[in-house]
């Protein structure tokens, strides 16, 4: 009885049990995979807070809106063409006051000079002394007039200057009070921002180390058959000899009729 003789070739045993480890390894990485919560990995949990100074700097910058309007109201007060009148000195009536009653004084005195003069001379009571006394009286009273004008104007000045002087120190805050406040703003936020750098990257580290705890497996599995693959590829197969008996002559006979009795059918068609 002949043999018919199969071979098969197969790897050697150790790399076939190191295969299927890898499989097994691989199947359970992916299958742990697809039971994965990708929320725990990702999500705004990773995403830093506003630090405190930052959310300091938020209010402090929101308080300041609108701060310069306390001050530019107060300027307000001191424009127009009657601002001058809360600056004008307690004093200047008084001021004025006593140097118009020492023009006065003055004046009084060289009225009594002309008198004097005319009783001097014999024409006390006449006309030239009358002529000298109202040239006199007229020159005093626009002297007087002058005066008068002049400490009044020097007054408005002073109260002028100082009414301006209001304005510009109360629009200078105006400008001044946001533009500190806007230092306070910028520094707090400066420290803030390294604040939430540092809350940002102790996130990401925590993201990152997510990641890496969840995909590890997988990257083991892919290790792991990255090494033995060019083995199973390289490594030269053992061969395996499988024999089964041949045909039994009957069943050769029974094969042969069948065989014949198709042909002598083929023939008489």
């Amino acid at each position: 009885m002949a043999e018919v003789v199969t071979t098969i070739q197969q790897p050697p045993e150790f790399i076939e049990s190191e295969s299927k480890l890898y499989l097994d390894q691989l199947q359970k990485a992916i299958g742990g995979l697809k039971g994965l919560d990708v929320k725990k990995l990702f999500g705004p949990q990773f995403v830093a807070d506003l630090s405190s100074e930052q959310k300091q700097a938020l209010n402090l910058a929101q308080q300041g809106l609108g701060s310069f309007q306390p001050f530019v109201t107060q300027a307000q007060q001191f424009m127009g063409p009657t601002a001058f009148r809360q600056f004008l000195s307690p004093f200047q009536k008084d001021v004025i006051d006593t140097t118009l009653a020492e023009f006065d004084k003055q004046a009084a005195i060289g009225e009594q000079g002309i008198r004097s003069r005319a009783v001097t001379s014999g024409a006390f009571g006449g006309g030239r002394e009358g002529v000298q006394l109202s040239e006199f009286q007229t020159q005093s009273d626009k002297n007087r007039a002058a005066l008068q004008a002049q400490l009044l104007q020097s007054g408005f000045g002073q109260a002028q200057a100082l009414a301006g002087q209001a304005f510009n120190q109360a629009t200078g805050l105006a400008g001044l009070v946001p533009n500190l406040r806007g230092r306070d703003v910028a520094t707090l936020s400066t420290l803030g921002g390294i604040t939430q750098g540092l809350d940002q990257a102790k996130l990401d580290a925590t993201a990152q180390q997510r990641f890496k705890e969840a995909y590890f497996p997988l990257e083991l599995a892919g290790a792991y058959g990255s090494g033995i693959t060019p083995l199973i590829s390289g490594y030269p197969g053992g061969s395996t000899i499988q024999t089964s008996p041949s045909p039994s002559p009957l069943q050769t006979g029974i094969s042969a009729g069948a065989t014949l009795a198709g042909l002598y059918r083929l023939g008489n068609t």
